[in-house]
C-alpha cells in the first residue's frame, strides 16, 4: 500500500496544474490577436466551450477531493477569500508570474467585510512590463474572474482599485453552528512538525528574579499555541547548572556541611549561600585554589563532587518548582551539563571542516557577514556558552529532529544567537527554507520610575517575592470589591490565585514582546481597560447569563444543532464576524511570534460583545416580577461562542479563568 497522503497530495498538484494550464489556454482564446479570420474560428470557439467545461469538472473534482477529517476544523475565511482571489487574480493576469496577493479585514464595516487590495499592485508590475493600465480595470476584471463560492455576497471597487468584499450572512452562519458544535478546534494542519521551544533558562544557585518572568511567560505560551495547533512540542529548560562556579560552591559545601555524602545538608537559602562562597572565592586564594580543582574533579566526574554538585541543583530546583507552580508551567529541564559530551565532537566537526582557526590561544570560528567569531574552546582547554550553545542546536536538529526551534530570550542576545544558527547553515546543519530556527527576542522589565525594576534597595527583585506580592494585592482588590462576602473561602481562593498570575501573565503578553515594559500591580489589577481583570470579570459575566436564565448545557447544545444563528441585527453581525477571525488571528501569530496580538484580539472581542449586549436583548424580563419571559436563543449561542473563544484565547495564554468572581 503506497502513502494515501502523498497520493492524494500528488492527485490535488497535478489537478491544480491541470486547471492553471487549461485557464490559461481559455485566456489565450479569448484574445482576438490571437485569432485570425480563418475558417477555423469556429472549432476554436467550440474547443472554448469544451475547456471550460473541463475546468469546471476538475474544480468540482477537488472541491470533492478535499478532505473530510477536517470538517470540524474552525474555517479561516482570510484564508479561504485569498484562495478565491488568488484564482481570480491569475485568470487576470497570466502574464505576471508571481501576482500580489493582498486580503485583509476591513477598518471600517460600512466598506464591507474584508478588502482586496492586489489592484494598484498589480498596475505597478504591468508598468514595469510597459503596460499602462489602470487599477480600478485590474479590479474590475479581478471581479470579472471571481469563481463561484459560498462566502462572497457581493463586491465593490472603491477608491484606486480597492475591492471591497461583503460576506454572506448564511455562510457566516453556518460556521458559528459549526464552531458551537464541535468547540473551538484548530484549522487542519498539513503535517505535525516536531517544535523545540528554549526557554526560562534560570541559573543553578541563583534565585529566579523577574528577567526570568517574561522567557517562563511569554515560552509556555507559545508552546500552548503551537499545542493548541496540533504540533508535537517539546518544552526546553537550559537551565545553567555547569561551569566554574560550581568549584566555589563545591568547595564551600565541603567546608561548611563536611558530612554532605551522609546526610543532605540544610541549605535554607542558595543566595546567600552563593554570596557566601563567592566573597571567599575573591578573598581566599587558598580557597580560590581549591575551587579551581574541585571544578577540574567535577569535569572528571569524580562521584563525591557529583553528588555535590546534584545537592546544590536540587535546592535550586525546589526553588524553581515553587514559581512553575503558581504560574502552571509544564518544562523539562536539559541545562548546559547535558551537552558536556557532545561538545567534543561539535569541536570537532569544526575542525575538520577547517572552519575553526586558532586566535590568541583560543580556538574560534568566523563566520562570513557576522562581525564576531564564535569562541568553541579557551585558551584554558573549556568550553564557552558558543560550544554549548552550537552543541545544543546540533542536538535538537539531529536528535529531536526539530523542524521548528524557538529560543525565548532576552533581546541582549539576539546577536550571539545571529552568529550561532550562521555558523550551522555555514556547516550544514539545517537550510532555513527546511529548518524554522529563530530567536524570540523582549525586552526588559521597568520599574514606575522607567528603570530597570529593582527593589528599593538596588537588588533583583527576586520572582517568588513578585509573585507572593500579586496574591497579597489580588486579595486586596477582590475584598475592595466585597467578593468575599458572595464567594465561598475555596472560591474566593481560587479567584485571587487567578487574578494574581493572570494579570502578571497578561501584563507581559499584551505589551509588544520586543519592547520593554513597565511593571504596574496598580495597573494591571485595573478592572477597567484592556487588562486580565477585566477580562476574567466579562467572561465570568457572559458565562453567568445562560445560568441566571436557568439554560443548560444540553438545552445550549440542542439549540446549536436545532436553531440557527441570526445575524439581523448589525451588532450580531459584527460580533459573528469578530468570533471567526480566531483562527486568522492564530495563523498570524504563528508567523511573527507576537502574542500581543491574542491579547488584543481578546480585548476586542470582549467590547465587542458589550456593545451587542447593550444593544441586543439576550433574555426579556417582566420588569415587575423579574421573571424571565423570553429567551432569544440565537443571542444565547452568541454568548455561548464569545465565552468558548475566550476560554480558548486564556488557555494560550496560560490563564484560569473561574466560575465565579
Amino acid at each position: 500500500m503506497g502513502d494515501p497522503m502523498r497520493e492524494y497530495t500528488g492527485r490535488l498538484q497535478h489537478q491544480e496544474e491541470m486547471i492553471q494550464s487549461l485557464s490559461a489556454e481559455i485566456q489565450s482564446l479569448k484574445n482576438p490577436q490571437n485569432l485570425s479570420a480563418s475558417q477555423h474560428l469556429d472549432e476554436l470557439r467550440d474547443e472554448n466551450a469544451k475547456l471550460k467545461y473541463r475546468v469546471n469538472i476538475l474544480k468540482r473534482s477537488l472541491q470533492e477531493e478535499k478532505p473530510t477529517g477536517c470538517s470540524t476544523s474552525m474555517t479561516n475565511i482570510n484564508q479561504r477569500l485569498r484562495e478565491v482571489f488568488a484564482e481570480a487574480i491569475r485568470a487576470s493576469c497570466p502574464e505576471l508570474d508571481d501576482p500580489p496577493l493582498s486580503v485583509a479585514p476591513n477598518q471600517q464595516a460600512k466598506f464591507g467585510d474584508y478588502q482586496c487590495n492586489s489592484a494598484m499592485a498589480m498596475a505597478q508590475m504591468l508598468k514595469a512590463k510597459g503596460a499602462k493600465v489602470n487599477p480600478r480595470e485590474i479590479a474590475e476584471k479581478i471581479i470579472q474572474n471571481l469563481p463561484d463560492n459560498d462566502l462572497v455576497e457581493k463586491t465593490e471597487i472603491a477608491g484606486p482599485g480597492f475591492i471591497n468584499i461583503h460576506l454572506k450572512r448564511p455562510f457566516v452562519s453556518k460556521l458559528l453552528s459549526k464552531l458551537l458544535i464541535n468547540g473551538v478546534q484548530p484549522p487542519p494542519l498539513d503535517s505535525r512538525k516536531r517544535v523545540v521551544v528554549d526557554f526560562s533558562s534560570p541559573n543553578i544557585a541563583k534565585e529566579m528574579h523577574v528577567g526570568h518572568l517574561r522567557s517562563t511567560i511569554i515560552g509556555e505560551s507559545m508552546c500552548r499555541l503551537f499545542e493548541f495547533l496540533g504540533y508535537d512540542v517539546l518544552r526546553l529548560n537550559h537551565v545553567g547548572d555547569w561551569g566554574t562556579q560550581f568549584g566555589m560552591l563545591i568547595a564551600h559545601l565541603q567546608d561548611k556541611f563536611p558530612d554532605y555524602l551522609r546526610s543532605s545538608p540544610p541549605i535554607g537559602d542558595l543566595q546567600a549561600f552563593y554570596k557566601e562562597s563567592k566573597k571567599r572565592f575573591d578573598e581566599e586564594e587558598d580557597f580560590k585554589k581549591r575551587a579551581y580543582q574541585c571544578v577540574v574533579r567535577l569535569q572528571s566526574k569524580e562521584p563525591s563532587f557529583l553528588k555535590a554538585w546534584n545537592l546544590i541543583c536540587d535546592v535550586s530546583r525546589r526553588e524553581f518548582e515553587r514559581v512553575y507552580d503558581c504560574l502552571d508551567i509544564q518544562i523539562e529541564e536539559r541545562g548546559e551539563s547535558y551537552y558536556q559530551d557532545m561538545m567534543t565532537e561539535v569541536v570537532k566537526e569544526f575542525e575538520e571542516r577547517g572552519m575553526a582557526e586558532l586566535d590568541e590561544g583560543r580556538k574560534v570560528v568566523f563566520v562570513p557577514g557576522q562581525s564576531i567569531p564564535l569562541t568553541v574552546v579557551k585558551s584554558d582547554g573549556g568550553y564557552t556558552y558558543d560550544t554549548s550553545d552550537l552543541a545544543a542546536l546540533r542536538q535538537r536538529l539531529f536528535d529531536e529532529k526539530a523542524d521548528i526551534i524557538i529560543y525565548v530570550t532576552d533581546s541582549g542576545q539576539a546577536t550571539h544567537f545571529q552568529v550561532v544558527f550562521a555558523a550551522a547553515r555555514m556547516i550544514g546543519w539545517y537550510d532555513p527554507q527546511v529548518t524554522r530556527v529563530e530567536h524570540a527576542g523582549f525586552g526588559v522589565v521597568l520599574g514606575e520610575d522607567k528603570k530597570k525594576f529593582k527593589t528599593r534597595s538596588g537588588d533583583t527583585v527576586r520572582l517568588m517575592d513578585l509573585l507572593e506580592e500579586g496574591l497579597k494585592r489580588s486579595m486586596d482588590k477582590l475584598k475592595e470589591k466585597e467578593r468575599d462576602k458572595v464567594l465561598t473561602p475555596e472560591e474566593l481562593t481560587e479567584a485571587q490565585r487567578s487574578v494574581a498570575f493572570g494579570c502578571i501573565k497578561y501584563a507581559d503578553l499584551s505589551h509588544n514582546r520586543v519592547n520593554d515594559y513597565v511593571f504596574s500591580f496598580d495597573k494591571m489589577l485595573d478592572d477597567r481597560g484592556n487588562t486580565a481583570a477585566y477580562l476574567l470579570y466579562a467572561f465570568t459575566r457572559i458565562r453567568s447569563i445562560a445560568r441566571l436564565a436557568n439554560i443548560d448545557e444540553a438545552t445550549l447544545r440542542k439549540a446549536a444543532e436545532t436553531s440557527e444563528v441570526l445575524l439581523d441585527h448589525e451588532k450580531e453581525w459584527k460580533l459573528g464576524k469578530c468570533l471567526l477571525r480566531f483562527p486568522e488571528i492564530l495563523q498570524k501569530i504563528l508567523d511573527d511570534l507576537l502574542l500581543h496580538t491574542l491579547c488584543d484580539y481578546l480585548y476586542e472581542l470582549a467590547t465587542t460583545f458589550t456593545e451587542f449586549y447593550d444593544s441586543c436583548y439576550c433574555i426579556e424580563k417582566d420588569r415587575k416580577t423579574g421573571e424571565v419571559v423570553k429567551v432569544n436563543m440565537w443571542r444565547m449561542l452568541l454568548c455561548e461562542a464569545t465565552a468558548a473563544i475566550m476560554a480558548k484565547c486564556f488557555d494560550i495564554l496560560g490563564i484560569n479563568p473561574v466560575g465565579r468572581m
